[in-house]
C-alpha cells in the first residue's frame, strides 16, 4: 500500500518530525492539532476559542485530503482539564452533528505550546467523490 503525506498551510506546520496527515489507501491518518493559529502561530486565548480553532485546522488537514468531517471515523481527545469535558462535547458535537465517529477522550498533565485541548482523526473515503463535488 503507498503513502502519500497530505500537508496544508491551512492548518499550523507540524512542530516536530512527523506530517500533519498521512494517506494510506482509502484512510487518513491526521496527527493531533492544537489551538494554533496558522498565520500567527499564537494560541487561541479561552478553552471554546482553542476547540473552534482546534477544529479548523483537523477541517484545513482534511480539505487538504479532499475530505471532511462527515469522513471521519475515529477521534482521540485530549484535554489538560476533564472540568471542560461538558464545553468541549457542545463544540465538538456542532462539527461532527448526528454523524459523529467514534471517539476516545483523556486527560493528559499538559499539550504542546501550553494547550488546553488537542484532537486527532482517522477518515475514510468510502467512495470516490467527484472533482466538482466538494468534500
Amino acid at each position: 500500500m503507498s503513502h502519500e503525506r497530505i500537508q496544508t498551510s491551512g492548518a499550523p506546520a507540524a512542530i516536530g518530525p512527523y506530517s500533519q496527515a498521512m494517506r494510506a489507501g482509502a484512510f487518513v491518518f491526521c496527527a493531533g492539532q492544537v489551538g494554533l493559529d496558522p498565520v500567527s502561530g499564537q494560541l487561541a486565548g479561552s478553552f471554546e476559542d482553542q476547540v473552534e480553532q482546534t477544529l479548523d485546522n483537523v477541517g484545513a488537514v482534511l480539505a487538504a485530503a479532499g475530505l471532511g468531517f462527515g469522513d471521519v471515523v475515529k477521534t482521540t481527545c485530549f484535554l489538560v482539564d476533564l472540568a471542560d469535558f461538558q464545553v468541549f462535547n457542545e463544540r465538538y458535537g456542532r462539527r461532527f452533528g448526528d454523524a459523529a465517529p467514534a471517539r476516545s477522550t483523556v486527560a493528559v498533565a499538559g499539550l504542546p505550546r501550553g494547550a488546553r485541548v488537542e484532537i486527532e482523526v482517522i477518515a475514510h473515503r468510502s467512495e470516490p467523490r467527484p472533482a466538482d463535488q466538494p468534500a
